[in-house]
């Protein structure tokens, strides 16, 4: 190519470029209100944004993976969580966590009730914007310590998806996916919310959810004692009443129920098949 051919080439080139970056430009504000939900876009997630600037949230939190990392992103924090959770939650952390163990410093703000509903919509608002997966690792915080450790669980080790990984070795999927402990550790893993978002199967780690670890031997002493208020009679059907109804017998402890209500969704009952509840039990229950 002679110089001639070249300049033309570089001008070429560049409005082609620039044609095609101006295309994908107008192409994705076209698609922002879709992608973003703008119609669900209340007064109430707008005063709830508010709520979230005022009290300077983004210094410790991110959303899609923006912020200052030293707290979870909470992008889909309302979806891992759920409301009763979070309202319970702002109310006053040092109930979560013991922060002289655990060397949380989450202040509580002294939000008021009106602040903490607008505040969880935006959050809601927030954990349905098409996101394309981002950010691709969200950090789960455990809230725990190891027995015998000083040392805080800030972090699971996670697997693809954000599921935290840590399965039994008992439990690993075998050919054709047929084992239905396996079967059971997949929906342990990919229900929606997750089980791993709030639950940990190592012993004395607990999240949101106390530790699974044992849960075998713990239901099999809860049944034969006079403390528990449900209606299973044995281990399996304990598991799946945890499941389909969750405030049939309330944990003790703050962290896991309000007002003698479970801060575990409701929703598995409707969202899960009773062949995926029977897995699940079935994982659950090889949990010595």
């Amino acid at each position: 190519m002679n110089k001639k051919q070249t300049r033309l080439f570089a001008i070429g080139s560049s409005l082609v470029a620039a044609l095609a970056f101006i295309g994908m430009t107008i192409d994705s504000h076209r698609q922002f209100g879709k992608l973003t939900n703008a119609d669900k876009i209340t007064p109430t997630v707008t005063r709830g944004k508010d709520v979230w600037h005022k009290n300077n949230c983004i210094n410790c939190h991110t959303l899609f993976g923006e912020g200052a990392y030293y707290a979870p992103d909470l992008t889909k924090i309302t979806k891992h969580r759920g409301e009763a959770y979070l309202t319970a939650y702002m109310r006053d952390p040092s109930k979560f966590y013991d922060e002289t163990r655990h060397r949380r410093l989450m202040p509580k703000q002294d939000l008021s009730e009106t602040d903490i509903t607008d505040l969880i919509a935006f959050l809601d608002w927030v954990s349905n914007v098409d996101n394309q997966n981002w950010p691709p690792r969200p950090i789960l915080v455990t809230g725990a310590t190891l027995p015998g450790s000083d040392l805080a669980v800030s972090q699971q080790t996670t697997g693809a998806g954000g599921a935290a990984s840590a399965t039994p070795p008992g439990a690993r999927p075998v050919a054709g996916n047929e084992n239905p402990i396996a079967l059971g550790e997949k929906v342990f893993r990919s229900a929606s919310p997750a089980c791993t978002a709030c639950h940990s199967i190592a012993p004395g780690v607990n999240m949101a959810g106390p530790s699974l670890a044992g849960l075998a031997a713990r239901t099999e002493t809860l049944l034969a004692s006079g403390d528990y208020k449900g209606k299973a009679k044995d281990l399996a059907g304990y598991i799946r009443e945890s499941i389909t109804e969750p405030s049939a017998h309330i944990v003790p402890g703050p962290m896991y129920s309000a007002s003698g209500a479970s801060f575990m969704p409701t929703t598995y009952a409707k969202d899960l098949t009773p062949a995926q509840i029977d897995q699940l039990a079935d994982y659950l229950s090889s949990l010595k």
